[in-house]
C-alpha cells in the first residue's frame, strides 16, 4: 500500500494577545528521547544583571522538531537572499540579541 501525502487546509484561529506576539532576546534548547523543550525567554538589558522572564514554552515531538529545523532554514535563506547575511555578531544596542 503506497501512501500519499495529501494538502490538508487547517483553519487556525488566534486571539489578538496571541497574535501580538512575544518579544525575547535570549533562548534555550533541551530534549529527551521523547521530546525538544524550547524555552524563549526576555533579559532586561537594566540591572538587576541576569534578571529574566521564560515568555514561552514550546514541546513538540524529534520529528516535528526536525521539520521546524528545515522550515527555518529555509526561511532564514530566503531571509539573506532579499534582505542580506544576518550578523551573528551584532551588538545589542544594534538590535542584536544575547545568544
Amino acid at each position: 500500500m503506497q501512501h500519499k501525502d495529501k494538502d490538508v487546509k487547517i483553519e487556525i484561529k488566534v486571539d489578538e494577545d496571541t497574535a501580538a506576539g512575544q518579544f525575547c532576546n535570549y533562548s534555550n534548547i533541551s530534549h529527551s528521547p521523547e521530546e525538544f523543550v524550547f524555552d524563549f525567554i526576555f533579559v532586561h538589558p537594566a540591572p538587576p544583571p541576569g534578571y529574566g522572564k521564560l515568555k514561552s514554552r514550546l514541546i513538540i515531538t524529534p520529528s516535528h522538531a526536525k521539520r521546524f529545523l528545515l522550515a527555518l532554514s529555509e526561511n532564514i535563506r530566503e531571509y539573506e537572499e532579499r534582505i542580506g547575511v544576518i550578523d551573528l555578531h551584532a551588538r545589542i544596542d544594534d538590535g542584536g540579541s544575547l545568544q
